[in-house]
């Protein structure tokens, strides 16, 4: 069921913006459990590579959560590199402990960058949120 959910998740995310290149979702440790990457990609990274990508983003993602009660809530986190641009998105419980990381990749150049994670990838996110955090109940 669970990979169901993310599979579609992740599909549903990609065809937001022909500039998305990649959608993944980590749990928490980092641990891929779905990724979708538009048709015809050739990627950058290969997947064991995409695995320890996610591992790193997962542990950035709880330092930056101690500082929520001082700086505020994280939207989203971003890296502009030479070949493409990264963005993170913490999904967190109620306690704010880190739950899910979803992990995206854009075309380099992209205009409509900020745009594009505060009107149509955010608020998706926000309105699956819930659902997430439901299906990692089931599994404790």
């Amino acid at each position: 069921m669970k990979q169901q959910l993310f599979g579609e998740f992740c599909a549903q995310l990609l065809k937001l913006d022909s500039s998305i290149r990649f959608i993944g979702i980590a749990d928490h440790t980092g641990s891929l459990l779905s990724i979708s990457e538009r048709e015809a990609l050739k990627p950058l990274l290969n997947y064991k590579e995409t695995e320890q990508y996610a591992i790193t983003a997962a542990t950035r993602q709880y330092t930056r959560l101690r500082w929520r009660y001082t700086l505020g809530k994280i939207d989203y986190t971003c890296s502009v590199y030479e070949k493409l641009i990264r963005a993170n998105i913490p999904i967190t419980d109620a306690k704010n402990h880190l739950v899910y990381v979803i992990l995206l990749t854009f075309d380099i150049g992209t205009d409509n960058f900020h745009q594009l994670m505060t009107k149509k990838i955010i608020p998706l996110i926000r309105k699956n949120r819930d659902l997430f955090l439901k299906e990692i109940k089931k599994n404790q």
